[in-house]
């Protein structure tokens, strides 16, 4: 049996620890520029739970096969990363890297031990070691220059090149995606990106990242890649993401596709569809543009799991004490195997976490920067301390639903016939034009008409541009949905304020009545469209009803957030309450004078 050897690289840097963490602990983005191939992870149940990750590939005439072990980390500190190795010239490979800080800077420690298999594996081992150790060189180097703001990429990498021909077509494609009123100048940016972006970039393209990382309006770039899937730039798939991993387990092209629930091999756990945390409206190139390889280039790396701060695995009885400072905030302690879990708030100590098996308990405060872990059970149990906020940069289908674009560009995009969904919070705005029959009986039919689908338009384009999008008309009204409570007030307002130029343009008075409520809702397909239904969406019409034109009239609870309250603030307004139909109490609404 050979012995395994360690080889160290140490380098200073001028800059922090949670500066360079992001960077060289995205082992993924490492393998892909640094040439590993992507390899193949077969994941098998055991009986206790847990779950068997054994990784499979195949490079020239070499077979290689390992048991991928979790991997360890404290976050912005350190991780150890073991494969072992069940075919091949190795036993077992551990690369370490260690973040110590230093002055204003850090010092880094990479280490990899190398423990061969027979002959070969000791002819390979100093080589691998060796290769492994400048690719960390390199990578440390670019990073820290990446982390100074001195290069546009983390590494170097080269995309593979595109048949002149796609280039063509795609030089096409951005033309139309422009023309269509939904590329904003980012097409050709987009088309760029994917022709020379890493695949690690690739095979989840959130628009919502996009728009934080290019600098621009969270709907540009939803129109973006609205319009680049349906011209054939990119696919769009709907994910079902597992609560744990925060990976789609289950990935679908047509909404009416998608499972109420589904089962995560890598956690061994079942779980429900949740509109509006873990149903992802994502995008990937379409593969006439650039085919994406199946497989993976790290399954465990720290950013591959953003989420997730502290990562240890305790042997049975195992008590440990280790460095580690994690923000204020709110966290939740499991294990990565399948288990209980626990819900703390960090001030600025961890209390003592505790694994029996049977639960996650809490004790004393730990000393400060310092994490206290014990596993009181009988076996091998992975602790996990992770954020509790969901994904910032996901689409959900609960936010996708409320964009025009998708509800314009993909409105065969519905649930099952028969099928509903709980979404958590919309905000519905209704609308109607006051004494629109006697606007008919005054102007005509044919002229009325045309009025009034102009009038459609110009609420289409001032919902639109406050992120919000028109569910359906009804006669001369319109039902309207946001996101964002905020987003509707706005776009309300905006409404009002502009309906003078409009009558102004068109020579007519058009008055248009005009209520805001905000809650939960039942999604359903009705009419071929998503359409919303339940208490909510009945109060919200009521209150249009409330409307006596040129003002906007919103639900108490819809007034009293916060974000509405700013936007409010300033405005006249009038406290009232109504017996509104179909509610027994009086409802209370606030009457706001544009």
């Amino acid at each position: 049996m050979g012995e395994a050897r360690a080889h160290t690289l140490t380098r200073s840097l001028a800059v922090t620890p949670a500066a360079i963490w992001p960077l060289l602990a995205d082992t993924g983005r490492f393998n892909e520029a640094f040439g590993v191939p992507k390899h193949q992870i077969i994941e098998t149940p055991r009986p206790d739970g847990s779950v068997e990750f054994r990784g499979r590939l195949k490079k020239g005439p070499l077979t290689l096969e390992w048991l991928e072990v979790p991997v360890n980390w404290v976050t912005d500190q350190w991780f150890e990363h073991r494969r072992d190795f069940i075919r091949g010239p190795l036993r077992r490979l551990t690369a370490t890297l260690r973040l110590t800080p230093d002055g204003g800077g850090c010092r880094v420690d990479y280490s990899l031990a190398v423990e061969p298999r027979g002959l070969l594996g000791h002819l390979l081992a100093g080589r691998i070691a060796k290769s492994g150790l400048a690719k960390a060189a390199r990578a440390i180097a670019n990073a820290e220059a990446k982390a100074k703001g001195e290069r546009e990429t983390t590494f170097d990498y080269r995309a593979p090149s595109q048949p002149p021909a796609v280039e063509q077509r795609v030089g096409r494609l951005v033309e139309h995606i422009e023309a269509s009123g939904h590329g904003h100048g980012l097409a050709a940016r987009l088309a760029r990106e994917i022709a020379t972006a890493q695949e690690v970039d690739l095979v989840r393209l959130r628009p919502l990242a996009l728009a934080r990382r290019w600098q621009v309006k969270p709907r540009e770039a939803v129109e973006l890649c609205l319009q680049s899937t349906r011209d054939g730039l990119l696919s769009l798939k709907w994910s079902l993401l597992c609560p744990r991993c925060r990976v789609g387990k289950v990935n679908v092209t047509a909404l009416d596709e998608l499972p109420s629930g589904a089962h995560c091999p890598s956690c061994n756990i079942d779980y429900e569809r949740d509109f509006a945390r873990n149903v992802e409206l994502a995008f990937e190139p379409a593969a006439a543009v650039r085919p994406i390889q199946q497989g993976e280039y790290c399954l465990f790396g720290p950013m591959s799991v953003a989420h997730v701060k502290l990562q240890i695995r305790l042997a049975p009885g195992e008590t440990r004490r280790l460095p580690c400072r994690l923000a204020p905030g709110p966290y939740r302690v499991r294990t990565l195997e399948p288990g209980p879990q626990a819900d703390i708030e960090v001030e600025d100590r961890l209390p003592e976490l505790v694994l029996t098996g049977e639960s996650v308990a809490t004790g004393e405060l730990a000393n400060p920067g310092e994490a206290a872990l014990a596993n009181r059970s009988g076996r091998p149990l992975t602790l996990v301390v992770e954020e509790r906020a969901w994904i910032a940069d996901a689409l959900t289908a609960e936010r996708a639903a409320t964009f025009q674009a998708f509800r314009d560009l993909f409105s065969e995009q519905v649930l099952r016939p028969g099928d509903e969904v709980a979404v958590k919070h919309v905000t519905l705005m209704f609308t109607d034009l006051r004494a629109s029959t006697a606007l008919y009986g005054r102007i005509g039919d044919a002229r009325a008409y045309t009025l009034v689908r102009d009038h459609f338009a110009f609420l289409a384009r001032l919902i639109r541009e406050h992120d919000g999008a028109i569910v359906k008309t009804i006669g001369d009204a319109i039902m309207a949905a946001f996101a964002n409570p905020a987003d509707g007030v706005r776009a309300a307002l905006a409404i009002q304020r502009a309906v003078g130029a409009f009558n102004a343009a068109h020579g007519e008075v058009l008055a248009i009545k005009l209520g805001l409520h905000g809650g939960p809702c039942i999604a359903v397909t009705l009419n071929q469209r998503l359409d919303y239904f339940g208490t909510t969406a009945n109060l919200a019409a009521r209150l249009g009803s409330e409307s006596q034109g040129e003002d906007v009239v919103l639900s108490d609870t819809l007034a009293r957030d916060p974000e509405v309250r700013q936007v409010i603030a300033g405005i006249a307004a009038t406290s009232e309450a109504a017996k509104l139909k179909g509610f027994e109490a009086p409802v209370a609404f606030l009457r706001l004078a544009p």
